[in-house]
């Protein structure tokens, strides 16, 4: 679901739903209690739009954002995943000892795009056996 997703005006999706609701309901209420002919319904225009709907707003804001901060928080980085899958396919017998080793070495050495690069470009130690 893409409610964080900002179209280009700073709000979101969720954001503009719940202020359509609010205005909806500020109107709704307002226009039923000038029908009844109650004289205070003015006061209802003030009410919903400078302090309801601000609050709503504000409200989901705050939502949204803990919404993301868990979503973060919850979601294991690339080298965990990487290290994970390693280990599994290690327990199932799918690599060796050895190649496990030699995996999470070049993993855990190559966190950052400039690593991998460097890591690429040097020889390995079999690269260099088979140059003798």
């Amino acid at each position: 679901m893409d409610d964080d997703v900002d179209d280009g005006d700073g709000e979101t999706a969720l954001q503009k739903a719940v202020g359509g609701v609010v205005i909806a309901l500020v109107l709704l209420i307002a226009f039923t209690l000038l029908a009844l002919d109650v004289s205070f319904f003015w006061v209802v225009f003030p009410v919903g739009f400078g302090g309801v709907l601000p609050a709503a707003i504000g409200i989901t804001k705050w939502y949204e954002q803990r919404q993301k901060q868990n979503t973060h928080a919850d979601k294991p980085s690339e080298t965990e995943e990487a290290l994970e899958t390693l280990r599994r396919r290690y327990a199932t017998g799918e690599i060796d000892e050895a190649e496990f080793e030699r995996r999470v070495e070049r993993l855990l050495g190559t966190e950052t795009v400039e690593d991998a690069e460097s890591y690429v470009s040097t020889p390995t130690e079999q690269e260099r056996e088979l140059e003798r």
